[in-house]
């Protein structure tokens, strides 16, 4: 027995899993996402901190569901606090542009520096970028380096950049246009679209 009628096209009505994929793979995009927002919404209620991270990313780039940054913040920092770093890293851009809270650097470093313990590349960078600047943390170059590096060698673009420019300056390292182009060209600086803490 075929799952399909091979003259329409649709699930044999006997035929309860070819049914089932056929409702998947033919809902509207709209009605997937209802149904992604619905799972995810109680998954985060009971507290699965992965599912939290993502309806905070769902409140924050309003997929789904209305744009919200005070639910986006809140579901993040559930998450956060159980040790996702994707989702410390999210709090940290928060709070480091300012984006839906009031901009925070000591609280931006305070996240970056426990999603950086774990190797985030977003993390690593706004960490250097802090150090850079003096932000809520001393101003300390080498510092800078040392996180602009530490993501740059994962392949990070704008850390690749900040990195390049630090070479270039002598800013935390021996001033040497070798490293900086060596960076600048792995960065293609002028073709990209880069921020100073990353996309």
């Amino acid at each position: 027995m075929f799952p399909f009628s091979l003259t329409t096209g649709t699930p044999d009505r006997r035929d309860f899993s070819s049914q089932y994929e056929y409702q998947l793979t033919h809902r509207s995009v709209a009605s997937r996402y209802e149904d992604n927002v619905t799972m995810t919404r109680e998954a985060a209620a009971r507290g699965h901190a992965y599912a939290q991270n993502s309806l905070g990313e769902m409140y924050l780039n309003g997929r789904g569901v209305a744009k919200d940054d005070a639910q986006a913040e809140f579901w993040f920092r559930k998450a956060a606090d159980q040790g996702i770093s994707l989702a410390q890293v999210n709090l940290g851009l928060m709070y480091a542009t300012g984006h839906g809270v009031a901009q925070d650097d000591a609280q931006a470093a305070f996240w970056f520096r426990k999603a950086a313990e774990h190797g985030e590349v977003r993390a690593e960078n706004g960490l250097g970028v802090i150090y850079q600047d003096g932000r809520s943390l001393p101003k300390d170059d080498a510092q800078a380096v040392l996180w602009f590096r530490k993501a740059a060698e994962q392949g990070y673009v704008p850390a690749e950049s900040n990195l390049a420019v630090m070479y270039r300056d002598g800013r935390g390292v021996a001033k040497d246009e070798v490293q900086a182009t060596y960076w600048f060209n792995r960065v293609k600086i002028a073709n990209s679209s880069v921020t100073l803490y990353g996309p």
